[in-house]
């Protein structure tokens, strides 16, 4: 699981040459630094800075929605009985049923006639509805908060919305830090989204613009394509290396109730 990885990354030191004939070494014969430079100045002079910044906006953005929304949805399923409330609940899971590219043309359509099309809306807007998945997993971490905790502080004269933001999602920082780190994953990795719905190089992505890289035209720039791929793991890596206790935690009690 490791070489792979480690091969990319001692590949971003190595020309195409040895890149292609020492295919199983991971020691550069020689340190060639020079694949960040061609790497990190792009193509058609938009530089892989804006790229990254591209990634990062769309990719923040889209986690906090995620975050607020699906917190608040399961927090109304979890918590609070109304008309209606099975039926949209089981509705939710069945989205869950979908592959996505499913749901490609239908989305896109809709998007299209909307005037979206070609924006960075279609890969932001749907994450202020909830995400199924994170939705279900904070309802699961909710049914271990014991529910006399809502009662007491209903009875002090705290609202609907008080219990929520002074109780629940302070007892539910690990769900959603764990909810954090995996959409952050899948938002930063994502290829297909900014493939079909982005059309400028100045919005495109990180995914999109490493797999520029790749002429079938000409010659691959393999050790700047390598030297990019190392550059785009760093932001996920920090991720998991400084939250990775809390994602444990999350993951481990999300199915206890009690």
């Amino acid at each position: 699981m490791v070489y792979p990885v480690l091969w990319m990354i001692t590949g971003s030191l190595k020309n195409n040459t040895e890149i292609l004939n020492g295919a199983l070494s991971l020691i550069p014969p020689n340190w060639r630094w020079d694949n960040f430079v061609r790497g990190w100045k792009g193509f058609g002079g938009v530089t892989f800075a804006t790229f990254f910044r591209n990634s990062f906006m769309i990719t923040i953005i889209s986690t906090f929605a995620t975050v607020i929304s699906s917190a608040c949805i399961a927090y109304s399923f979890a918590r609070l009985r109304y008309r209606g409330r099975k039926f949209m609940f089981t509705m939710m899971i069945m989205t869950m049923l979908l592959p996505g590219q499913v749901l490609l043309i239908p989305t896109y359509i809709i998007y299209n006639k909307l005037g979206l099309v070609p924006s960075v809306i279609p890969l932001i807007l749907p994450h202020f509805l909830g995400q199924a998945f994170f939705i279900y997993q904070m309802m699961q971490f909710m049914a271990g908060i014991p529910r006399e905790l809502d009662e007491a502080a209903f009875v002090d004269g705290c609202s609907r919305y008080s219990i929520f933001t002074r109780i629940i999602i302070p007892l539910l920082k690990p769900s959603i830090i764990t909810t954090v780190i995996i959409q952050f994953y899948w938002k930063w990795d994502d290829f297909q989204g900014p493939l079909v719905y982005l059309s400028q190089p100045t919005s495109y992505t990180v995914s999109i613009a490493l797999k520029l890289f790749a002429d079938s035209t000409s010659t691959t720039d393999y050790g700047a394509m390598f030297s990019m791929s190392t550059l785009s793991l760093i932001p996920v890596f920090l991720i998991f290396l400084f939250f990775n206790r809390y994602l444990t935690e999350g993951i481990s009690t999300s199915g206890l109730k009690g």
